[in-house]
């Protein structure tokens, strides 16, 4: 098993003068130049944009619905990756409020548990086809509120990889911890970014 390097790729405004971040993290076989070329396609205005890389292309080694002893130590490391990307942000002077995070399959699913072991007021997070993590959900990880945070899970339906049942089963824990959830399902979709997606994350997370 391997733990994760911290190597980050940035765009945007510089952190010292940036009204705001996004956190982007990539899919599994991924990159973070890969996910970070989509932040055009994003309302970003005076933004500096962090995008992690995880070591082997591969944030944890299993399916994100295997007992989460599978997937560690890699999946602590890659939570605590971000734990530092995201401390690194304030201590650049900006408030959790103005972070934003995006992600897809794999990096939607570590979004998502990220935000949920450490719920606070975010900026809003977009997950393209993800899920909390775990065989069962280990609710007693989650703790804090997000006090209305906007947060949109988009998913394909089906999805070989993201069963729509835990993309439901996330956005119920998510909302009973403050969360202002949105899910929108693409029947038919496949295991892509659609435009649509985008389309939406900007009027509802970008805005």
């Amino acid at each position: 098993m391997y733990t994760h390097q911290k190597n980050i790729i940035t765009a945007g405004a510089p952190l010292a003068n940036a009204k705001g971040a996004l956190v982007m993290l990539h899919g599994r076989g991924s990159t973070a130049h890969n996910i970070i070329s989509l932040a055009g396609e994003f309302n970003l205005k005076d933004m500096a944009i962090l995008a992690p890389q995880a070591t082997n292309n591969s944030w944890y080694p299993h399916s994100f619905m295997a007992p989460v002893d599978q997937n560690q130590p890699v999946l602590d490391s890659a939570l605590q990756v971000i734990g530092e990307t995201v401390d690194n942000i304030i201590a650049a002077g900006i408030k959790a409020e103005n972070i934003y995070f995006a992600g897809f399959s794999q990096g939607a699913c570590l979004t998502l548990e990220y935000v949920a072991r450490n719920a606070q007021q975010y900026g809003g997070v977009a997950a393209f086809t993800g899920g909390l993590i775990g065989e069962q959900l280990a609710v007693t990880n989650y703790k804090g509120d997000f006090n209305n945070t906007l947060i949109l899970i988009a998913t394909g339906n089906p999805d070989p990889h993201v069963p729509l049942s835990r993309v439901e089963e996330s956005a119920a824990v998510l909302k009973s911890m403050g969360a202002n959830v949105t899910v929108k399902v693409y029947n038919g979709r496949p295991h892509t970014i659609t435009q649509p997606e985008i389309d939406l994350a900007n009027t509802l997370i970008f805005a």
